[in-house]
């Protein structure tokens, strides 16, 4: 009779052990979340190249505009450089990576696409995270005699916004956002930021920090668990086996 036997169905048990818990492990991983957004955040160097005088004026990343209103507003910007030499993009991203936000972003993509001054001047770059729901602008020096830091915040920060805190109504703000941009940037006067309904609670729309913080201790909680069972358990089934044998 084979003497290595039982030490092989013994280890051969044990991998199975192990198998069949990571088999466990990872699905619940991958449902609560646990090393996902790392895998989602897209760095500058992900997004495709657009450089000066091209004709895409829209980069959905994110998925989040039709393509009907990607052809009107396409439509729109271009021609608004036909006519004024203005340009202006549009960027959606899932997720800016970590250690970024949204304006240091918009910034470093604006300089990678125009690297010079003279690339820089007619440009108007506009971007917006789909996860925190922010928004970045980045207007070059000569657009920018039109498109002033005040109305360019404001394009960003409430024509883009005020639809999504009332109910992630991106098209809307695209939509709105490009008007008012080729308004201000053909010399017309600027429309404005379109009205906020206060009624709406934006409160049930975004989790509060505490909340975020709450849910970021309960993931790291479940995780310690898993890992301090994927210890104990192929543990247990060794020397249950070993028990077993004996």
């Amino acid at each position: 009779m084979n003497s290595h036997l039982p030490q092989r169905m013994l280890a051969r048990s044990v991998q199975l052990g192990w198998r069949s818990f990571l088999g466990l492990v990872l699905p619940l991983c991958l449902v609560l979340g646990l090393g996902v957004s790392a895998a989602e955040a897209v760095a500058v160097f992900q997004i495709p190249t657009v450089a000066a005088g091209d004709s895409t004026w829209i980069v959905d990343e994110a998925g989040i505009i039709s393509r009907i209103n990607e052809n009107k507003i396409s439509s729109r910007f271009g021609e608004l450089a036909t006519a004024t030499g203005n340009e202006v993009r549009l960027v959606t991203i899932h997720h800016f990576d970590y250690g970024e936000t949204i304006q240091t972003f918009t910034d470093k993509l604006f300089e990678r696409w125009y690297p010079t001054p003279v690339d820089q001047a007619n440009q108007t770059l506009l971007v917006l995270d789909e996860v925190t729901k922010t928004v970045g602008i980045r207007v070059g020096e000569q657009s920018a005699a039109r498109l002033d830091p005040d109305i360019a915040n404001s394009v960003a920060q409430e024509t883009v916004l005020y639809p999504l805190l009332e109910g992630d109504k991106y098209n809307q703000s695209f939509l709105a956002a490009s008007d008012r941009l080729v308004a201000v940037l053909s010399g017309q006067e600027d429309p404005g930021p379109p009205a906020f309904d206060d009624s709406f609670d934006s409160e049930s729309t975004f989790a509060s920090a505490e909340e975020t913080a709450e849910n970021r201790g309960n993931s790291t909680i479940v995780l310690v668990v898993l890992l301090v069972l994927a210890t104990v358990i192929p543990m247990a089934t060794y020397f249950w086996y070993a028990g077993f044998g004996n």
